[in-house]
């Protein structure tokens, strides 16, 4: 399975920098560039935490696909 993410798509709606998210969901910004590159999945706390930033469900965020 693969992990997507729609992460860049949401912070540019939103204005938001990697390093903006980072702050706010308590990560560092390598981390969040990490999620939108493919690299890192996030655990669910993680997932959670930036869904409620951008006041969505978790799976408008990120979802999974068969490889």
């Amino acid at each position: 399975m693969e992990l997507h993410t729609r992460m860049r798509e949401y912070r540019a709606r939103y204005h938001m920098s990697q390093s903006d998210l980072a702050e706010l969901v308590h990560v560092r910004r390598e981390t969040i560039g990490n999620l939108e590159n493919g690299k890192y999945n996030p655990s669910l706390k993680l997932a959670m935490d930036i869904a409620k930033v951008f006041e969505t469900a978790v799976e408008e965020i990120f979802w999974f696909t068969e490889e």
